[in-house]
């Protein structure tokens, strides 16, 4: 078993943090299956227990890799359910979770996203309601003020009727409408 993650020596959590970097570069380069790979090589690297801060970056990423929406929900129940177990375990250290807080906004903004994407609008506006409150938490700097306004063109959207069948045309799902579905218009500090 694989020693608690605030033990691990700092150049071996440091590889990590490269090699996770590495993949979401891909991801933005356009390169989704080398990347999909990459995270799928780390997610099977790191320990389920003992690595909570890095699985839920890697699930957050790994779910904008994914070319079906089920898929693409599940990844991120992953990410949510890592930030969940950090969060009420006090697992890691301390910077890891404070990280994994400042991210709530974003994983239930990506839920939202994935229910439009699968025609739930009651669960988008769930979630939508989840990273509202969440955004409180939040320093009020320009990641928060992308976050609300990503959360507020979903609700638009919705409102305008993307999650019920077939949704809008010209809808890629998600939040922003951005190249890569991401919520916060390049503005998230996760890169």
């Amino acid at each position: 078993m694989a020693e608690p993650q605030q033990d691990a020596p700092q150049g071996a959590e440091h590889a990590t943090m490269v090699r996770i970097g590495q993949a979401i570069m891909l991801h933005r380069g356009g390169d989704r299956e080398e990347a999909r790979n990459r995270f799928a090589a780390l997610w099977t690297e790191t320990d389920m227990d003992a690595d909570l801060f890095h699985r839920c970056t890697i699930a957050h990423y790994m779910a904008d890799t994914q070319d079906d929406p089920v898929d693409e929900l599940a990844w991120d129940l992953r990410a949510l359910a890592a930030a969940d177990a950090l969060e009420q375990d006090g697992a890691g250290r301390a910077e890891h979770r404070t990280a994994v807080r400042s991210l709530y906004p974003s994983l239930y903004l990506d839920l939202a996203a994935d229910h439009v994407k699968l025609g739930d609008e009651e669960a988008a506006r769930s979630e939508l309601e989840q990273a509202r409150c969440r955004l409180g938490a939040l320093p009020a700097d320009a990641y928060r003020q992308g976050l609300l306004a990503a959360v507020e063109r979903l609700e638009k959207r919705i409102a305008d009727g993307a999650a019920s069948p077939g949704g809008r045309p010209g809808d890629d799902g998600g939040p922003d409408g951005g190249p890569d579905g991401g919520p916060d218009g390049g503005l998230d500090p996760r890169a």
